[in-house]
């Protein structure tokens, strides 16, 4: 139940009257560059995620570990 196409074309008719012909594409530009910057953020965000999960698994295996190590000390005295 989007809009009919009647409804589109009053609004394209709208957006071409508020901006003007020329300033639309310098719009639409601005638009896509905006989400692409955003997607580039996200995947850098996600990325950094990953990184920290891997060094925290490798910080809880040391400890881990190490608090086997210390164990197997304290048996050994």
């Amino acid at each position: 139940m989007g809009p009919s196409v009647q409804q589109l074309l009053i609004i394209l008719l709208i957006v071409v009257l508020l901006f003007g012909a020329k300033k639309i594409p310098e719009l639409a530009k601005g638009l896509g560059s905006g989400i692409k910057n955003f997607k580039k953020a996200v995947k850098e965000d996600e990325e950094s995620t990953e990184n920290v999960e891997k060094v925290e698994a490798k910080e809880t295996k040391s400890e881990a570990t190490a608090t086997t190590t210390s164990a197997d000390d304290k048996k050994s005295v």
